[in-house]
């Protein structure tokens, strides 16, 4: 019986066609929820730019942020994660030196380093990020705790850059840009983590995915879902592939399972 579903946000409750959550999707959750089955947010997204759920909120129980380096419920922080200092210096040097964009997200706020056109493109015109305008110096957010590099690096330059540092680990649901935590922090951690203080088994759990960094927790959670719009790699490690996020994909998934 699923108890906790776990919802990606882009390209899963927000689609990329319309900007929206679809109305099946809505309905779907909000019929989940009268069922008595807690409603979980698993993202890529870092917390301050959450800012297109409005519809959703009032039935989320909790966030799964940072892919999976900052999980909270309410004001309660579930799993707190920090990449060491030298690999944030590491990354954000590099991504100087290639005069590419690079989010360098904290514990409380969020810096850009180089700013520039494709930055501006990607989260402002087509992930329609609307809270990007109260960012912070850098020295600021170094001084929190970083917990997630977002670099404007191709797959050949996250190979040469990323990947020899053995405190990090990537996750990439977009072709522009990489998500980096520290090694070990990925979404399953954060169904586990959510899970654990929940008192419920993996078992109970549903996670629903389109990207790279939705594989870790689509194969960790009891019912794996991929979406029809996913990537061949996202749907061979899921247990079920539902139609396309504009084609009520959310709704019949949740159907099939009998969670509504």
């Amino acid at each position: 019986m699923i108890k906790a579903l776990f919802f990606d946000i882009d390209g899963t409750l927000i689609s990329f066609n319309t900007h929206k959550v679809p109305e099946s999707t809505i309905e779907g959750i909000r019929k989940a929820k009268e069922n008595g089955v807690k409603v979980f947010i698993s993202t890529g997204r870092p917390k301050p730019i959450i800012c297109n759920l409005d519809q959703l909120t009032p039935y989320i129980d909790g966030y799964v942020t940072t892919n999976g380096a900052y999980c909270y419920i309410g004001d309660t922080v579930i799993n707190c994660e920090e990449i060491g200092k030298p690999d944030v210096l590491h990354i954000v040097e590099h991504s100087r030196q290639l005069g590419v964009a690079c989010i360098v997200v904290g514990k409380k706020s969020i810096s850009v380093v180089n700013e520039n056109e494709q930055f501006d493109y990607v989260f402002r015109k087509l992930l329609r990020i609307t809270t990007l305008d109260a960012l912070s110096p850098l020295d600021e957010v170094l001084s929190e705790g970083v917990i997630q590099l977002t670099p404007f690096f191709t797959p050949e330059q996250e190979r040469q850059i990323v990947a020899p540092l053995a405190g990090c680990t990537c996750g990439r649901w977009h072709q522009e840009f990489v998500d980096v935590t520290a090694n070990g922090i990925d979404k399953a951690l954060g169904l586990e983590k959510m899970a654990k203080h929940l008192g419920l088994e993996i078992a109970e759990t549903m996670a629903f995915g389109d990207g790279g960094n939705d594989i870790p927790i689509i194969k960790k959670a009891g019912v794996g879902v991929a979406m029809g719009n996913a990537g061949n790699h996202v749907k061979a490690v899921a247990d079920y592939t539902t139609t396309h996020i504009d084609e009520d994909g959310v709704w019949n998934a949740l159907k099939a399972y009998g969670v509504i």
